[in-house]
């Protein structure tokens, strides 16, 4: 196992790499870029000062270079006129939108995203697999038809139409403010019990949102797969052997038919991140959905570039976490088992 855990994190560098170039070489595609159109406007207005400092820009993040080059220089592994100053080296770039370094326009949203779609995902696991569990097991009955209407309205309704209704409703019914991650009154305060209790809350709203329509469809796969496996020859052996339903169930069905998703988790993660812009917005939540489309707008290669490979980097850990629980689960997935055998 830990040789498979070894393998599965070295190939995550060359994976890495070639994310990196990919996302570089989109946000390359459309024509310009934030500094050429900056030029453009100032000389446009006469402001020939302006237009200089923007051009010295350029120049100071070699995006006057070839492209290969200034993905090289981007990744460090190339020399600027600030030398190796790239992502190798913990240099994100400089947000020309938001005229400060990336890691500064970021810093306090990182955190906040991770917290909050990790949790999302826990969330996501922790309703689906039980209804999906129950609703397979009687199906047709009146619990299953229950599920399966509420795994429904899950899927169909939109995380940003919900967060609108829960705003305005948990405002007008209860008087509450749900929007960001505290309280108002808590939000340059100290922290203190009352603040830990606000951010508690308004985290479970924000998550269960972001979480809702991943339920609806993981309850409804879960249920497919399950059933699926309750068919098959070795479930009634196993009855004939005298093993009881509860056993049976969670040892051999439920273990088989969970694969998936446990698969599924690199491509989760990600998914709620882009998937959970929107609501970003609407709950005014300090996540990187709101500041990567203002990125992208105003075509800030280095800050978008940045929360895209973060997004990506969130990609291959969801992936590897998923691999090493495979291999636990279901040792056959190990890299090289078949050849050990």
């Amino acid at each position: 196992m830990l040789r498979y855990a070894v393998e599965r994190l070295i190939l995550m560098v060359p994976a890495f790499v070639a994310i990196a170039a990919l996302i570089f070489l989109v946000i390359q595609l459309p024509p310009g870029d934030y500094l050429s159109n900056q030029i453009l406007e100032l000389k446009s207005q006469g402001d020939a000062a302006g237009a200089a400092k923007a051009e010295y820009l350029r120049k100071e993040y070699s995006l006057d270079k070839p492209v290969i080059e200034q993905f090289g220089v981007w990744l460090g592994v190339w020399p600027g006129p600030r030398g190796f100053s790239g992502l190798l080296q913990g240099d994100f770039g400089y947000s020309f939108e938001f005229k400060k370094p990336v890691a500064d326009v970021v810093e306090y949203a990182l955190g906040p995203t991770v917290l909050v779609n990790v949790l999302a995902v826990v969330a996501i696991y922790l309703i689906a697999l039980p209804l999906g569990i129950l609703a397979a097991t009687k199906q047709y009955s009146l619990r299953d038809y229950t599920i399966a209407g509420f795994a429904y309205v899950a899927m169909a309704t939109p995380g940003f139409l919900l967060a609108l209704i829960v705003l305005v409703y948990a405002n007008s019914w209860f008087g509450v403010s749900i929007g960001g991650l505290v309280d108002p009154q808590y939000a340059e305060a100290e922290w203190s019990f009352a603040k830990v209790q606000s951010l508690v809350a308004h985290l479970a709203v924000a998550v269960l949102i972001i979480a809702f329509s991943g339920v609806g469809s993981m309850i409804r796969r879960l249920r497919a797969n399950l059933l699926d496996e309750l068919r098959k020859p070795y479930v009634t052996a196993a009855r004939a052997r005298g093993i009881s339903e509860t056993r049976l169930l969670l040892r051999y069905p439920v273990r088989m038919a969970i694969i998936p998703f446990i698969a599924d988790i690199g491509n989760l993660l990600p998914s709620l991140v882009s998937g959970s812009v929107i609501v970003s917005v609407v709950l005014s939540l300090p996540t990187v959905g709101p500041i990567l489309v203002r990125a992208l707008q105003a075509q800030d290669q280095f800050l978008a570039g940045f929360i895209l490979l973060f997004a990506a980097a969130l990609t291959l850990v969801g992936t590897v976490v998923s691999d090493l629980l495979l291999g636990l689960i279901d040792p056959r997935v190990r890299l090289g088992q078949g050849h050990e055998r």
